[in-house]
């Protein structure tokens, strides 16, 4: 349990988060072929509560045929036709890079067709920046919204690559409204440095990087085991002194299947919430699954418009 109260709490972080989204003006987002009641539903019920303004990509007649199957109504939302999901995919790029949308949404494809067509070298919407993804989660029983990352696009990062994935979900973070100075556990089995674990050496090293300023805006801690990343008196009994044991925000995992694994337990063990976004390209991109529920899919729309739009007023600010 963690440490600011023994209760159990209900749902509340993500009503928040969807209201702050209502607040913003909707944005512009790219749909890749939305052909199922899910995928569809998802983004007309984000459209309908003013957070995204969609713009349809995929066979025409599949997603007309799924809206009047399920009785959503899609007049008035502009459908680009193609033939079928690799093309969609390929489209909903070419239209982020025509600046038709400021947010790429997935839809009824899978997750590997959508990103190879955003990884592509020469099409595609890299940046300097390592792509990563980034579970926010709604913990009942936790204080804060707690973010876990990489659990879904880098398999076994290494230290740079960790370095970019944390910087990422520090400015997702900060750019979203959470917070200032997020707390950023590295975990890992144990919480003491040990050569035969090689994740505890890569958490001593982050740290000593954002000692060095080569990882900015929030406080790192590592290598933290889970318990007392999460749990005061966990921490307190490890005698562990830092401002993040016990309080994390930001849970940093050592590789992809650790943090699947860690996710999904929280999902179902702790009735958490998980809304989804991979960030380090060119544009947010909610990246949703067919498990999620229809809340859990506004989060993951409502955190994406709020990071897309601090780009948009931070982009100004740096072109200066």
């Amino acid at each position: 349990m963690p440490a600011d109260s023994g209760e159990v709490r209900s749902h509340t972080k993500y009503d928040r988060l969807i209201a702050a989204a209502k607040a913003v003006p909707p944005v512009p987002t790219i749909v890749v072929h939305p052909c199922d009641e899910t995928s569809l539903r998802g983004a007309l019920d984000s459209a309908e509560a003013g957070i995204i303004r969609p713009l349809l990509v995929g066979p025409e007649a599949k997603i007309s045929n799924t809206a009047s199957k399920h009785g959503l109504d899609i007049a008035g939302v502009e459908i680009i036709d193609v033939p079928h999901s690799d093309a969609a995919a390929a489209k909903g790029v070419e239209l982020i890079h025509a600046a038709k949308g400021e947010m790429l949404m997935k839809g009824s494809l899978h997750t590997d067709e959508l990103m190879r067509s955003v990884t592509a070298k020469a099409t595609g919407l890299r940046t300097d920046r390592r792509i990563s993804h980034v579970f926010v989660m709604d913990v009942p029983a936790y204080a804060d919204t707690l973010f876990v990352t990489d659990a879904a696009i880098n398999i076994f990062p290494d230290l740079d690559d960790k370095r970019d994935i944390i910087q990422n979900a520090i400015d997702l973070f900060t750019q979203a409204g959470f917070g200032t100075l997020p707390r950023v556990a590295i975990l890992s089995a144990v919480e003491t440095v040990t050569p035969k674990i090689p994740s505890t050496i890569e958490a001593a090293a982050l740290c000593k990087m954002a000692d060095r300023g080569q990882i900015t805006g929030g406080l790192l801690d590592g290598p933290l085991a889970f318990d007392n990343a999460i749990d005061v008196e966990a921490a307190r009994i490890k005698g562990i002194k830092s401002e993040v044991a016990g309080r994390a925000q930001i849970l940093v995992v050592p590789d992809l299947e650790a943090g699947n694994m860690l996710a999904k337990n929280l999902a179902y063990f702790a009735n958490a919430d998980s809304a989804g976004i991979v960030l380090g390209a060119r544009v947010p991109i909610v990246l949703t699954s067919r498990a999620d529920s229809p809340r859990a899919r506004m989060a993951s729309c409502a955190v994406a418009a709020l990071h897309a739009d601090a780009r948009r007023r931070l982009a100004p600010i740096a072109a200066a």
